[in-house]
């Protein structure tokens, strides 16, 4: 299939993905924090307690949620859009797989959302679970991926 876009568009989207992708790794770290800070509202008593509900922790953390959910999405496939594009096809390897894997965790450790706000503990930690796996294989992509931005590189 042959698409009419000009080359220049061509190379520069296929630096698109690694830029949102390393936001969103940043985002992902920051999510974590204002979790951890979740836990500590939850757990603290009296005065710190008042203070850290002042945060609005819990509210911050589904909104960055949120946004991490939807962002790593359209980013997974607009990478795999470019990808064939330029290419013509799409290279089945690890990284690929990952980001894939990725993308159904965060959607699954989302999904969790509504049994957490009902105070189901299996789902926390579910949660918890889900997000720590997600941040490992999130930090393998960033090394992968940036081996490939390098290969991309050498390329042009």
């Amino acid at each position: 299939m042959n698409f009419d876009i000009p080359e220049p568009i061509k190379v520069y989207s296929q630096f698109f993905h690694p830029i949102v992708m390393w936001l969103l790794l940043a985002t992902a770290i920051y999510a974590l924090y204002l979790g951890i800070k979740i836990q500590q509202t939850r757990t603290a008593e009296g005065e710190l307690r008042k203070e850290l509900v002042k945060g609005k922790y819990n509210i911050k953390h589904h909104q960055i949620g949120s946004a991490l959910l939807a962002f790593m999405v359209i980013s997974t496939v607009g990478a795999m859009a470019v990808t064939y594009i330029n290419n013509g096809k799409l290279f089945f390897g690890p990284h690929l797989l990952v980001g894939l894997s990725m993308t159904a965790i965060i959607a699954t450790s989302a999904s969790l959302t509504p049994f957490m706000q009902k105070g189901h503990n299996w789902a926390r930690y579910s949660h918890i679970a889900l997000n720590a796996g997600l941040l490992g294989l999130f930090g393998w992509q960033a090394v992968t991926g940036m081996q490939i931005v390098q290969k991309i590189i050498s390329k042009m």
